[in-house]
């Protein structure tokens, strides 16, 4: 396996490393004075992907391998991770902090470990919204998110004016939409569409009629199909749809390479049926993606079936979010950032 490395401009003085570190994959970037990345690198070494176990040094191993010479050129170098390295099952668990929340309290709960090159890696905490009960006196199950707080701190601390009201919507695996009001994250719901998608897809009688994982070219047409009749379909119906995917493709209304878009349309749409079409999120709520292009982009067109248009769309802000609460920790001199 090998490290990509993209060098934007030549640096003397970096004052962050910061570590963007998932499941599966590991970024870093090199951040200079003003919080601009200098240089960033990637690899595939998510918490689960690591070169070797992690008990036998594979967190080590993954962080001389994408950054080793960077510590030795500047031993005293700050670095700051976010992401599932601080789970349970990452290099350190850093303790969730409670939402509501804001970047001071991130800021304020950094795990530490010491990495056997002798650097001080700091973790930020992920966050837990308890359970409770809604305005009906339902009872609401708690939730979670580690890594997606670092992208709002980065989209925040990029658009200060969104801190006063927005909802986030961060498409993944375990997309999140995070209610933020007054700089304080209030809020905060997790969708598996993107899991479901793939257990449906490789798992089930769904993914019998479709080709081979990744050898599909997109098939947009299908996909706001998928959406249209997600987004529009009665609550609870959305377990009788699913079965759709395989008659179209039995009857021949959808060809097989079209499954998997109408399949993930279909999720989508179920998707923003629960958050848009009920009162979780205000019509003059603003909306911002936040997250790579090809999920963004999906998610925009699924907006647009849903009549609401994002405010914004984002590439992945967590070196930004790492930078500001690499400030807020006092790790870095957050006065020669840009405004």
């Amino acid at each position: 396996m090998t490290v990509t490395t993209t060098e934007r401009f030549e640096t003397d003085a970096p004052a962050l490393l910061a570590l963007d570190w998932g499941t599966s994959s590991l970024r870093a970037y090199l951040l200079d004075s003003k919080g601009e990345t200098a240089v960033r690198r990637e690899a595939p070494w998510g918490i689960l992907h690591l070169p070797r176990p992690a008990a036998e040094g594979g967190f080590d191993d993954a962080l001389e391998a994408v950054a080793g010479d960077w510590l030795t050129r500047w031993p005293g170098l700050p670095v700051l991770a976010g992401g599932m390295v601080g789970s349970a099952q990452g290099w350190r668990e850093a303790p969730y902090v409670h939402c509501p929340a804001d970047l001071s309290a991130l800021a304020g709960q950094l795990a530490c470990v010491t990495a056997r090159s002798g650097a001080t890696v700091h973790i930020v905490p992920g966050v837990l919204l308890p359970g409770r009960s809604d305005s009906h006196g339902n009872r609401l199950h708690p939730d979670v998110m580690r890594g997606e707080e670092v992208q709002i701190a980065g989209a925040l601390s990029a658009h200060p004016e969104w801190a006063r009201e927005v909802c986030m919507v961060l498409p993944g695996t375990h997309s999140k939409w995070a209610w933020v009001e007054r700089g304080v994250l209030t809020h905060f719901a997790t969708s598996m569409a993107g899991e479901l998608f793939a257990v449906l897809r490789q798992h089930s009688i769904l993914g019998r009629l479709m080709p081979a994982s990744g050898a599909v070219e997109q098939d947009p047409s299908a996909f706001l199909r998928g959406v249209d009749a997600g987004y529009h379909a009665a609550p609870g119906q959305l377990i009788t749809r699913l079965f759709g995917v395989r008659s179209l493709g039995l009857t021949g209304e959808l060809q097989p390479q079209a499954l998997p878009d109408y399949l993930s349309g279909l999720l989508i749409g179920s998707e923003l049926a629960a958050m848009l079409r009920g009162s979780e999120v205000a019509a003059n709520t603003p909306l911002v993606l936040v997250g790579t292009p090809e999920l963004t982009q999906r998610y925009q067109r699924a907006m647009q079936v849903a009549g609401r248009e994002p405010e914004a769309v984002l590439d992945n802000t967590a070196p930004q979010g790492l930078w500001k609460i690499a400030g807020l920790a006092g790790l870095v001199n957050l006065q020669g950032a840009k405004a």
